[in-house]
């Protein structure tokens, strides 16, 4: 009888990227995976009920900390995949003499160029969840910054748009992300420690489905870590050149089981 499980993924491309290579994962040792996404809280209350059996990802400690904290049931940790950290970033051609932190933004030669709009993801995001507190913090809201909420493509495509027209703005980023593989994006310095440093992309399951995993599974999952520049690339082939996550992935791990050239 061929064993099932229930993969969740939060609705985002690379969280779709890192899922696909468990997915090929799971189906290498006989598995049927049934792929569930969802946003970031509703994946999380999806996992808690019993409806997602393993989730592809959990940031933590920062960003997903508090959701998984939330959740009921035993969990296993089976690996970290990548280690993401959230930024916010500018063009690289805005100079860093002239914009190199946080509080560059405030300059009036700065300000005077800047746009004031932050344009984010949606409010269940950790970004979302630190810019927010950033534009209050850093007092950028007396100066006319904003954050705004919205999907994936108003992030993304505000940022394409943006740097075509040589515009100065912020986007509020993280590692890995398909923007990153296609354009250098600078970090500023964030001396309040708002982005929450440096998370790990955990693997979890239900501790009740992790028993019953033979022990080869569970040691090709805990050694699965494609890496932050991995997860890039396989973003950037899900959103630029249009790949299914699963072709994408299928390239990854093709290019991994390549014999060396000598």
């Amino acid at each position: 009888m061929q064993k099932h499980i229930r993969l969740g993924y939060i609705d985002l491309s690379f969280h779709a990227a890192s899922a696909a290579l468990v997915q090929r994962t799971l189906e290498r040792h006989g598995y049927l995976v049934e792929v569930i996404t969802a946003p970031h809280e509703e994946m999380f209350r999806l996992y808690s009920e019993g409806q997602v059996e393993m989730l592809v990802s959990a940031w933590l400690p920062a960003s997903h900390g508090a959701y998984l904290a939330a959740c009921k049931k035993p969990s296993t940790s089976l690996g970290v995949l990548y280690n993401p950290f959230c930024i916010w970033g500018v063009p690289d051609y805005v100079p860093e003499d002239q914009v190199a932190t946080i509080a560059d933004l405030l300059r009036p030669d700065v300000a005077q160029r800047m746009s004031r709009r932050i344009q984010g993801i949606n409010p269940g995001a950790g970004i979302s969840r630190f810019s927010k507190a950033m534009v209050t913090q850093y007092e950028l809201d007396a100066e006319g910054y904003f954050f705004a909420q919205g999907t994936e493509a108003d992030c993304f495509n505000r940022y394409e748009q943006s740097y075509a027209e040589r515009e100065w703005f912020v986007v509020p980023l993280w590692h890995p992300q398909y923007l990153h593989h296609a354009y250098k994006i600078r970090a500023l310095d964030e001396p309040l420690g708002l982005l929450g440093g440096e998370d790990q992309a955990t693997l979890i399951a239900a501790s009740d489905v992790v028993q019953k995993m033979p022990k080869e599974l569970i040691e090709d999952l805990i050694s699965l870590q494609p890496g932050n520049a991995a997860v890039s690339e396989l973003d950037f082939l899900i959103r630029h050149k249009k790949l299914s996550a699963l072709e994408a992935a299928d390239i990854w791990l093709s290019r991994q089981s390549a014999p060396a050239e000598a």
